[in-house]
């Protein structure tokens, strides 16, 4: 063995092997120095996404890169976490993502959020009193229309395609599924002769919704309805008989 002295002013004791074969070249300092210097490479004013280094600062035995950031606020960052693209602001760019992830488009109260709320109701909600007629029927929403941007992908369709707050969504096919090719906007009333559910009458020869006949008569159609349906009455007398004031 023998003892050296470093260039450190350090002590050390080092085999003959170890210094003819130069596998020790130091009391340990100059690997200490090769590692901050492969580590600290100067990245002093260099941009890691929203953060700035400005210098290298140290906490124990670990080093760090003091950051500034855009936002005002500065943070301490390892530089491999830097280098990596790990950390890219002292935290505010998870903030504002998270934000804009939960931002809230203000529409919630509007007749065309609650017709788009509406259509995932009566296919997905089995306590709906409208699922039986749409989603156990297998009628369904597409793709387009659900997810993160689905109501925004459904504003931008309706208002492209002629939607006022005076009319409704009908499907052209009803036994299809609710998506662009199929759905139209039509008046809240003409979408009502338009249910699987109407009642067909036939009188001088020309067969019309129940409704229809009590809108082209001028009779109340929920009266026109009892007349006909409850109490078995002809259309001729459902639909000339005055009704009674009482």
């Amino acid at each position: 063995m023998w003892k050296c002295i470093c260039d450190c002013g350090n002590e050390t004791v080092v085999s003959t092997s170890g210094l003819r074969g130069k596998q020790v070249q130091s009391c340990g300092c100059l690997q200490r120095e090769r590692v901050h210097e492969a580590i600290f490479d100067d990245i002093s004013g260099k941009r890691f996404g929203r953060l700035v280094a400005v210098s290298p600062m140290k906490k124990g035995k670990i080093f760090y890169w003091k950051c500034k950031c855009d936002c005002g606020n500065t943070a301490e960052v390892l530089p491999q976490h830097l280098k990596r693209g790990l950390i890219k602001s002292c935290g505010c760019l998870r903030t504002d993502v998270s934000a804009q992830k939960n931002k809230k488009h203000g529409m919630s109260k509007t007749r065309i959020y609650k017709e788009w709320k509406g259509i995932k109701e009566r296919c997905f909600n089995k306590n709906s009193n409208a699922f039986k007629n749409y989603g156990e029927r297998g009628i369904t929403v597409c793709t387009e229309w659900l997810g993160e941007n689905g109501f925004e992908n459904f504003y931008k369709w309706a208002f492209s395609n002629g939607y006022s707050d005076g009319l409704t969504i009908e499907r052209k096919n009803v036994n299809g599924n609710y998506c662009p090719e199929n759905c139209c906007w039509i008046p809240l009333p003409q979408q009502a002769l338009n249910t699987r559910s109407n009642v067909i009458l036939e009188y001088n020869g020309e067969s019309k919704p129940l409704a229809q006949w009590a809108k082209e008569y001028g009779i109340n159609y929920a009266v026109f309805h009892a007349r006909v349906r409850r109490y078995g009455w002809s259309i001729e007398r459902a639909l000339h008989e005055p009704v009674r004031p009482y």
